[in-house]
This record gives structure tokens, sequence and C-alpha cells, in this order.
């Protein structure tokens, strides 16, 4: 059996947690390939290390003082390696650091250290061989990810390695540049290792027991979710529940390995199992609600819209004029509502407003804006009568006006619009009926 394990930033963030660390991989032979990230906050005041560079390359690339900002990071390291009794001297690094920072070769390298250096202490920690991704992680040259190629390289790097270390979030571009995934990137490196080692399972360790059923700030103490799919996953984080990097599910994905989000803490609690399919029987009848807050919808009503054929496709075409996605788009006979990010939208709504009349020549174009998006998202509602009349009824009773309801025919989830004071009454209410009072 192989296994990649993935450590996030507060699972690294001392030589404490670096020692929890070591015994959780040591514990399981099958824990072969290591993707560590930079070391996070050790307590709510302190800083990310990530941050901190951020900090000091842009002051060393604006000429401003940078020295104490760069001590103050080699300390975070030397604590850490202090903590853990290791041989290892990091200055020759960080020189080449500071060189680099001087000579302004980018952010992306500057954020990029954080994982570097700790990938560095980790190998010798382990015992094991460090790989820099910038050998085998490529991006082109506008910055896209290359799968294929990187797939090619990193299998046959890893091919005759049997325990390795691969920092997590960067690679490099062919000129050598070095190059980051979005925040929390180092999910994706470590779905990118699993899929070039056909991995049997990809561990992705944090500082949670799993994928919660919604977010513990609006409900208190929600539920871990045992089982979830890809697909499931994917609307819940789409829809802001952030537990894992919504990209770090397709390399995976394609080669259908189970992905296990377990808690550094607390390594005997199962955690959340994301998988392609399974035949497991959810234990409530929805797997998760999140949402988002900050949408706007734009009303159209038109006498006989149904009749006038491309009527959809006129609209929409103007708000794809002005580079604005549409979230959901509910209609009637006679009406059709467009949801869009309000913030991407209020620049040119009047634009888009006299755009909407050239086009269709509607009867009258209505717009609300401070409204909130809800996603409930279970592979258990296909199977259950009554789903969507227990939420309205929840609903109904925590005197909540529901704006909106989209659901696809595929049945995995339902999408409720209410206003943004709204927000947090619905998913408590949702939470209850089906989690609390769960029949």
């Amino acid at each position: 059996m192989k296994k990649v394990v993935k450590f996030g930033g507060s699972s690294l963030a001392s030589a404490k947690q670096f020692k929890k660390v070591g015994d959780i991989i040591r514990s399981d032979k099958s824990r072969r390939y290591v993707v560590p990230s930079a070391p996070g906050k050790r307590n709510d005041k302190d800083e990310k290390v990530t941050d901190l560079l951020y900090e000091c390359y842009d002051a060393a690339a604006s000429g401003s003082a940078y020295k104490k900002i760069l001590e103050k990071i080699k300390k975070r390291y030397e604590e850490i390696i202090d903590g853990l009794d290791l041989n290892l001297n990091l200055d020759h690094e960080f020189d080449k650091i500071e060189e680099n920072f001087l000579a302004k070769v980018g952010r992306d390298y500057a954020a990029s250290r954080g994982e570097y250096l700790n990938g560095l202490v980790m190998a010798e920690y382990l015992g094991y061989e460090f790989i820099d991704p910038a050998e085998v992680i490529f991006f082109d040259e506008h910055g896209v990810f290359e799968p294929e190629t990187t797939n090619k390289e990193l299998a046959e790097r890893l091919e005759h390695v049997e325990r390795a270390v691969i920092p997590g979030f960067y690679g490099s571009k062919h000129d050598g540049s070095v190059k980051t995934f979005s925040r929390g990137g180092s999910d994706v490196t470590g779905s990118i290792v699993a899929k070039a080692i056909h991995a049997d399972m990809y561990e992705n360790w944090t500082d949670v027991s799993g994928f919660l059923v919604t977010d513990p700030r609006v409900v208190k103490d929600p539920e871990v979710i045992e089982t979830i799919t890809y697909r499931e996953l994917r609307e819940l984080a789409y829809m802001g529940a952030s537990v894992l990097h919504e990209d770090a599910i397709f390399p995976v994905r394609k080669e259908g390995i189970p992905i296990n989000i377990r808690n550094t803490n607390k390594p005997e609690d199962k955690g959340t199992l994301i998988v392609e399919s399974t035949c497991r029987k959810p234990k409530y009848t929805i797997t998760g609600i999140a949402g988002k807050k900050g949408f706007c919808s734009i009303n159209v009503e038109k006498a006989m819209m149904n009749a006038e054929v491309g009527f959809c496709r006129k609209v929409l075409q103007v708000f794809e004029n002005y580079g604005i996605s549409i979230e959901h788009m509910p209609s009637g006979i006679d009406t059709m509502t467009i949801f869009v990010h309000q913030s991407e939208f209020e620049e040119f709504e009047q634009s888009v407003i006299a755009g909407i009349h050239r086009a269709v020549e509607p009867d009258f174009v209505e717009m609300e804006s401070d409204l909130a998006l809800i996603a409930v998202v279970g592979r258990g509602m296909k199977a259950n009568r009554g789903t969507s009349g227990r939420i309205f009824s929840a609903l109904a009773h925590a005197r909540v006006n529901v704006k909106m309801i989209d659901q696809g025919s595929s049945e995995l989830n339902i999408i409720i619009g209410v206003t943004n004071d709204d927000f947090e009454p619905a998913i408590r209410a949702i939470y209850d009926i089906f989690v609390k009072t769960e029949l």
C-alpha cells in the first residue's frame, strides 16, 4: 500500500507539532510520500511564515528595511530545528533567499520558500529524500498548470524513490522561475503526487477532524461527515465550505484515489473519506450545508417571453459582454431571474440594464441586492421523499423568507436564496431539521 500524506501549516507550526507529525508518519509504513506546508500560526496572535515572506520580499524589493523580518523568519526555523535536535544549518539557504529578494525575482518565489525550507527540515527529521517541486511540477509561460508534463516527470522521478518529502504549493515555469498555486495550493500538490505514484490513499492532515456538516461559526459543534463523494464536495466547496482546496479534487478523481481528511491533533479520529462513489448509506439525508453572502438578483419580465426564440441567450449575452459570470437563473413563463455576485455587478449595473432593454425590450427590469445563497447537498436526498418540504417548513418556522429556489434533476443539491440577514438563521434551521431531529 502507498499513501501520500499532506500536512497543513497548523500541523507544522512548531517543533512540538513536528513531533506529532513524525509519530503519525512512522506509525504507518505505507505513509511514504510527505507534502508539507509552510509553518502556520502557533496561536491566534502569531503570524504565518508565508505572510512574513511576502512582507520581507516587498520590503527588500522596494529598498525598505527587511533584515528584521528575515531574522524573524530564520528564528522560526531555528526554533523548530533546535526543538527536534537536528544537525541542520539553513544559513546558506537564507543567504540565497536574501540575494534573490534583492534581485526582485518575484513574489511567487518569496511565498514558496516557506514550503521549501519546511521540506528540508522535514526530510532531515524523517530521513527521507528531498525533492524540489520546481524540478517536477510545471506551469506554462502564462502560469497555467501543465498536468501531463508534470505527471510524466514526477512519476519518472518517484519511480525509484522509496520515501520522499515534496514541499507543497509551488512548481516552476519552463524558464526556471518559481510559480505558486493559489492560496492553500499544498492540497493540490498532494493530489498531484498521489496521482503520479498511483497511491492507494491521499491523507490530508489538518487541524479539524474532517469535513463538517456546516460552518462551526454558524452552528456550534456541527457533526463530522463520515463519507462524502467528489461531486458533493465540489458543490459544498464552491459555496464556501473550506477544508480542502477545490482544485485538489481533480487529479485524484481521475484515478479514483480516495482522500482522507484527518486531524493531526486527534490522529485516532477517522476523519472524512472523500470518494468517487460509495454504497455507504449517509448518516443523514443531507451531507452538508454551505453558503455565501453578497449576491444580487436581476428580474427580467416580458409578456409572452416563452414564445420569443433566443430570449434567454440575448439577456445572458449582455452579462457576458461585461465579463459578469452567472450563478443561477431560475425562470417562469414571463420572467427570468439572474443571480450574480454583487461586487462584480455593481460597477456595470446601469450599462447591463440598458443592454437588456436594447436586446429584448422587456416590460420592466427589477433588481434586488444583499442576498445570500445556501446549498443543501446530499446524495441521500434522491432516495428520500419530502426533503424539499422539510427544508421549507423549517425555514418557514424560523420566519425566513425564501427569495429563490433552484434544484437540478440530479437531486444532489437544492439552492436557496435568502437575504443576508436571514443567512445564519436559515442554515441553523436546516441543520436542526436534518441533523438534530433526523427522523
